[in-house]
């Protein structure tokens, strides 16, 4: 026998996904996670799924985590004591940054405060230029009082960000030298090894952030590997990258910040693959956990990819899933502010103390309080029967925080708080969306987490959403991604060069050294050659514009046709971004990268034949729900998802509870199962 588990370790709960590869048998499991160490969840729980389903530690061949590690990081400036050394004369670039304002029209909102103050930011006497020549050598006694003095005031980890670097890296590959000469226990990141691209503040507020996470993520290694190794488990485990992959977890030390938004990665990772199973290649996806609500858009089948983000302020300049997070979950806690308005989050119970109706110490009202009152969740247990619930602590908790506030009676409140959430949701929702020029009615909205599919299907007909997708098993989508997921490294270069004939020499000399690179991380990972392929991007923009646009090219030295069709391509590309183009403008090629990819193998879920004579179940319970937009509760029956069989049709109101997440079907909602166990629900209401 065989195992693969997925673990994705949330702000409420920590997800298990086990596959046996030797019966294609699936099955979730959920666990209480622990802020204070994030790993003592994972092991807990792998220790009772071993026990609970008779598996040897031996058996497990493949173990993947998503890590909320460097994430919680920087959100709670938990990082490293961090300095950094940079060009004579740019020592305020991480103040001056962009010399944006947070916000345009609030003129009082502070900037975020750079993670190195400004007495740990040393200036060293070097310049290279734009072409990569020297016109002032690296001064090595600036670089030696340099790392003394950052020794002195005792830092842990050093950024090293000079100008140009990324086309001559040799200054920076000397200070590395010296850093580790004089301080060899220090960790270090220099931004040439990490992002060879320009823009300098980009560059440089990647690196920073980069160290600043180094030493932490160095030490959930170590832990984790050890906690590990404890349970019997054999094999070294992955970790899943922002950009959807995953690499093994000592890679990471190197580059923790390809791990910051790694959990949610994996979500968006199970979509397209749920999507497939559905034939369904227009997908925004909606994870709703206990804490945030995750949001993106998969167009043709692939995930939307930024190559950067902002992260706490700072731009990441790292390729990531575009995922927008809100603080918007099943533990968002609901006040009144000083203007006497309903706010709900970003603020969460999470874990501990929870929701008010867990019993374990919360008492301030939540989005869940809320759903027990109205009847969507059931009113006495959660996970199956394994977590008893208290309606009465929930009603309780509304009323003193909420109905001893306003005018609003008990279930008004409950109902306020749902509305509140789920209009943050919908901006979010929008915000992938309609703000970036997709037409909302094209797409389905695929829900998971917790506490998607609760609120899915009206948000959905609000928005004018007309299908909504839940896969079985929707509270653990996450870690199912992270048994669908990839190895891949990211590479990039930058050289500004026109995109014509007698610069293709050269653009493919710079392909060659990266798939080169590629090639030997794959390597590394172990990796069969028949199992490796790669991909080509550029990123290009018009002459003179600040700009650029990445563009796929196929998986083969440039020619003279390649380089025609990735200029049409941009051309299209262009006018669908902002609604013209140029076939006159010179195209300018900015940076290039590689994806690096190796084929792991993957769980195989087999489709069974549908009956289109499936009946409903008998329903476990009849109970009295409001939903929203109607004046009067609804006696609706709740059955147990597992007994609705492929090819069951029906109509709503009706909800569906099964461990991991709870599925409300509004009125004015059919629904069916589809061979995968997919829950295809569709809005039959009329257009919005």
């Amino acid at each position: 026998m065989a195992y693969m588990i997925g673990v994705d370790v949330g702000g409420t709960f920590t997800d298990f996904s086990v596959s046996d590869t030797k019966t294609g048998a699936l099955f979730h499991y959920k666990y209480p996670s622990t802020p204070e160490d994030p790993s003592i969840a994972i092991v807990e729980g792998i220790g009772e799924i071993l026990k609970a389903y008779n598996i040897k530690p031996e058996e497990v061949n493949y173990l993947a985590h998503g890590t909320t590690v460097a994430t919680n990081a920087l959100i709670e400036r938990k990082g490293a004591k961090t300095g950094l050394i940079t060009t004579k004369g740019f020592r305020d670039l991480l103040e001056i940054g962009w010399q944006k304002r947070p916000s345009l029209y609030d003129l009082h909102k502070p900037k975020p405060v750079p993670f190195v103050p400004t007495n740990l930011i040393c200036e060293v006497s070097e310049r290279i230029l734009h072409d990569g020549s020297v016109i002032i050598p690296l001064d090595e006694e600036d670089v030696y009082k340099a790392v003394n003095y950052l020794k002195s005031q005792k830092v842990s980890s050093i950024a090293v960000c000079t100008l140009f670097s990324f086309i001559n890296p040799a200054h920076e590959q000397r200070i590395k030298e010296i850093v580790q000469e004089v301080y060899p226990e220090v960790y270090i990141s220099i931004s040439s090894e990490l992002i060879p691209e320009f823009r300098e503040f980009s560059r440089m507020s990647t690196t920073v952030l980069n160290a600043y996470l180094g030493p932490v993520m160095k030490k959930y290694v170590y832990n984790f590997e050890k906690s590990i190794r404890d349970t019997g488990i054999k094999i070294d485990p992955y970790v899943t990258q922002s950009n959807g992959s995953i690499i093994s977890i000592s890679e990471t030390i190197d580059s923790p910040i390809r791990t910051a938004v790694s959990g949610p990665s994996a979500g968006v990772v199970g979509a397209v693959y749920i999507g497939e199973q559905c034939k369904n290649n227009k997908i925004i996806t909606f994870d709703m956990g206990g804490t945030s609500a995750d949001v993106s858009l998969i167009e043709n089948g692939k995930p939307q990819l930024s190559s950067e983000r902002l992260v706490e302020g700072f731009p990441a300049r790292i390729p990531m899933i575009d995922i927008v997070t809100i603080g918007a979950g099943g533990g968002s806690i609901a006040y009144i502010d000083d203007g006497g308005a309903m706010k709900v989050g970003p603020e969460s119970a999470g874990a501990k103390p929870g929701p008010a109706c867990y019993g374990v110490g919360g008492t301030k009202p939540t989005v869940t309080d809320a759903n027990i009152v109205l009847g969507k969740l059931n009113q006495k247990s959660i996970l199956g029967g394994r977590f008893a619930v208290h309606r009465d602590l929930a009603e309780k908790a509304i009323k003193e925080h909420i109905c001893s506030k306003t005018n609003f009676n008990l279930i008004q409140a409950a109902n306020g708080i749902i509305s509140v959430i789920n209009s943050s949701m919908m901006r979010a929702v929008r915000l992938v969306s309609v703000e970036r020029g997709y037409d909302i009615r094209e797409f389905s909205l695929m829900a998971f987490g917790g506490a998607g599919p609760l609120h899915a299907c009206e948000i959905a007909s609000e928005l004018g959403i007309k299908t909504v997708i839940v896969p079985p098993s929707p509270g653990t989508l996450c870690s199912l991604g992270l048994l669908m997921a990839d190895v891949k490294f990211d590479l990039s270069r930058s050289k500004i060069m026109i995109a014509e004939k007698q610069n293709i020499k050269e653009i493919n000399e710079i392909f060659d050294a990266m798939l080169e690179e590629g090639k030997n991380m794959l390597i590394r990972e172990g990796v069969a050659p028949d199992r490796r392929s790669y991909k080509r991007f550029i990123d290009a923009r018009y002459e003179f514009q600040n700009y650029e646009i990445s563009i796929e090219l196929p998986d083969c030295p440039v020619t003279e046709d390649v380089l025609e069709e990735a200029i049409q391509s941009f051309h299209k590309e262009h006018e669908r971004n902002y609604g013209y183009y140029n076939e006159k403008n010179r195209v300018q090629i900015v940076n290039y990268r590689i994806s690096a990819i190796g084929d792991i193998d993957k769980p195989t879920l087999k489709e069974s034949p549908c009956n289109p004579n499936a009946a409903l179940p008998e329903p476990l319970e009849t109970r009295d729900v409001l939903f929203q937009g109607r004046p009067d509760f609804i006696k609706t029956n709740i059955y147990q998802r597992e007994k609705v069989t492929p090819g069951c049709a029906f109509n709503g109101p009706a909800i569906l509870e099964e461990m991991d997440s709870t599925i409300v079907i509004p009125p004015k909602w059919s629904a069916r199962t589809d061979g995968f166990y997919n829950l295809i629900l569709t809005y039959n209401g009329g257009e919005k």
